[in-house]
């Protein structure tokens, strides 16, 4: 089976000021359709800027970017802007809702660009509410995001990310808003996505997080210094469990000091 990515020899530089910044330095790499992968490296090391052309947010400056079998060198502005509605989601740390609008109005947004304009807003509808379901929040459709907790949030927007069903979902920093536990919840959500098929390429600084893909890629100075597999992977499902264990315990022996 082709990967659903293939970039070569990728290199990204800025022309800003006297001295050209060189953000990515020929990188080359494949992915494959089921991956769940995170993208690592410290401030500065490139990790966004290939995020971003990845996301056929940003054009390489030299070196070639297949995606699905497409490569978008051949596209101008308008299919690019038609292929990334197709083929990607995109999942932000500061989730990027709508305020005044309801959490499955938010999910519809990307189906109402592109291919889906001729879709009836009742099969939308059906469809938004499905990605909805998918991520545990059917009995929220008529919320606003003011009235959703921060992890809830992040599921309308993973959400509104899938409804196009698209090739890749792409996070950055998805977990990056959220507390430790309301992170593990998220996870969960992106593995068992993951477990159904869905491809995932997630960027984070983070490592506990990092382990909960099934490989990582480490950038430094613009270039992958590191691509291996997660060995003793950190199950969401599992640690879950042991959050609630734990602060079980913790209840019991507050309720157990005297005068608590």
């Amino acid at each position: 089976m082709s990967p659903v990515v293939k970039i070569q020899d990728l290199h990204k530089i800025y022309e800003s000021g006297e001295v050209p910044v060189h953000a990515v330095r020929g990188v080359s790499l494949e992915i494959q359709r089921g991956e769940f992968i995170a993208l690592m490296g410290a401030s500065g090391s490139g990790k966004s800027t290939l995020m971003n052309m990845l996301g056929c947010l940003d054009r390489p400056t030299r070196g070639t970017y297949e995606l699905d079998g497409i490569n978008i060198d051949d596209l101008d502005r308008n299919e690019l802007a038609d292929l990334r509605n197709q083929k990607l989601g995109f999942v932000f740390q500061g989730f990027n809702l709508l305020a005044r609008t309801t959490a499955l109005e938010n999910v519809e947004l990307p189906m109402l660009y592109g291919r889906h304009r001729k879709v009836s807003m009742e099969k939308i509808r059906e469809r938004a509410m499905h990605c909805l379901e998918i991520v545990g929040l059917a009995n929220r459709f008529d919320h606003f995001p003011n009235q959703l907790s921060g992890g809830q949030q992040q599921r309308v927007a993973i959400a509104r990310g899938l409804v196009n069903e698209p090739q890749v979902l792409l996070a950055d920093e998805p977990t990056g808003n959220l507390d430790s536990k309301t992170s593990v919840e998220v996870m969960g959500v992106f593995q068992k996505l993951n477990d159904q098929g869905i491809t995932i390429v997630m960027v984070t600084h983070e490592l506990d997080i990092a382990k909960y893909c099934k490989r990582n890629l480490i950038l430094r100075d613009g270039v992958v210094v590191r691509d291996e597999l997660v060995a003793d992977r950190t199950i969401a499902e599992e640690e879950m469990q042991r959050i609630k264990a734990a602060e079980a315990a913790a209840k019991l022996t507050h309720q157990a000091k005297p005068g608590a």
